[in-house]
C-alpha cells in the first residue's frame, strides 16, 4: 500500500523548472504543425468514407423497400390460379 501512495504522490508532484528556462520559448516546431495536420486529415477521410457508406445503405434499404412493395402489388393484382 506504501508503494501506491509514493507512486501517486510521484505522479501528482509537478518538477520546479531550472531558473534559466523561458517556458515561452518552447514550440512544437513542424513536427507538431506535421502530426496534428496528419490527425486532422485521417479524422476528415474517415468522415466522408463514413458518410458515404452510411448512405449506400440507406439507399440499398430504399431500394429494397421499393422492390418489396413492387412485388407485393404484382402479386395482389394476379388472380389466384385454380387446379
Amino acid at each position: 500500500m506504501n508503494g501506491v501512495y509514493t507512486a501517486i504522490v510521484m505522479l501528482a508532484s509537478t518538477p520546479t523548472p531550472q531558473p534559466n528556462f523561458d517556458e515561452n520559448s518552447v514550440t512544437p516546431t513542424w513536427v507538431g504543425f506535421a502530426a496534428t495536420f496528419l490527425v486532422a486529415a485521417a479524422v476528415v477521410a474517415l468522415c466522408i468514407d463514413m458518410v458515404r457508406r452510411v448512405r449506400r445503405v440507406r439507399y440499398r434499404g430504399e431500394i429494397r423497400e421499393q422492390l418489396e412493395a413492387e412485388r407485393d402489388a404484382a402479386a395482389s393484382e394476379q388472380p389466384p390460379t385454380s387446379s
